[in-house]
């Protein structure tokens, strides 16, 4: 992961702007691409790139909302910095309801620029963490019998033994026992740590 070079991706129809900017993030230490409008970007993104994404609000065809609106619908969760060189709130609003980690007016200096990509690449990094405790919760919870999810579901549900217990018609002592093997099951110390396991399986979100 460290190996990894910074990805910066520009979305702009101005080519003065795509020059200056790459330069001065090439400068700083970032791998560049550069892209002329939302079309050509969106015709290579997809749920592989990595990186993060400053983005023109207007531009010619598909604006940059409606680039970040496609992003999403796609699944493509890429940090987005918006550009623009118009004052316009009601766009910023917008960006950031959408989703958008910042939203710089041209001209910026280069001192907000740079602070707002590392923020990106630390947000894309928390992403990343998230996505992968996910993942591992997930291939642990799948080792669990459908009475271990049963009591699993309980717990969750802040119910004590007796009352899971209750709810699915056994013994208490078997609900003591399936904590038990469902807390080995997943390499769990202790309730904290399974129900941490639980709810980045996504255990627990319509309650």
């Amino acid at each position: 992961m460290t190996d990894t070079p910074n990805i910066v991706h520009i979305v702009d129809d101005d080519e003065a702007i795509r020059q200056s900017i790459g330069f001065m993030l090439r400068k700083a230490g970032h791998v560049v691409k550069t892209y002329t409008s939302g079309t050509e970007f969106l015709g290579v993104v997809d749920r592989e790139t990595r990186g993060c994404i400053l983005l023109d609000v207007r531009m010619p065809g598909i604006d940059g909302l409606e680039v970040q609106d496609r992003l999403s619908s796609q699944g493509i969760g890429l940090p987005v910095i918006m550009l623009t060189g118009h004052g316009d709130v009601t766009l910023a609003v917008r960006a950031i309801k959408a989703g958008a980690l910042e939203f710089l007016e041209k001209p910026f200096e280069r001192a907000a620029l740079l602070a707002a990509i590392d923020e990106a690449f630390k947000h894309a990094a928390r992403d990343q963490r998230d996505h992968v405790a996910s993942a591992d919760a997930v291939v642990r919870l799948a080792a669990l019998t459908p009475r271990e999810r049963d009591v699993l579901d309980g717990m969750v549900l802040g119910r004590p033994n007796k009352l899971i217990a209750f709810d699915l018609g056994i013994a208490t002592r078997t609900v003591e026992v399936h904590r038990a093997n469902l807390m080995d099951k997943v390499h769990a110390r202790s309730l904290s740590e399974v129900l941490r396991i639980a709810f980045a399986a996504g255990l627990g979100e319509a309650a």
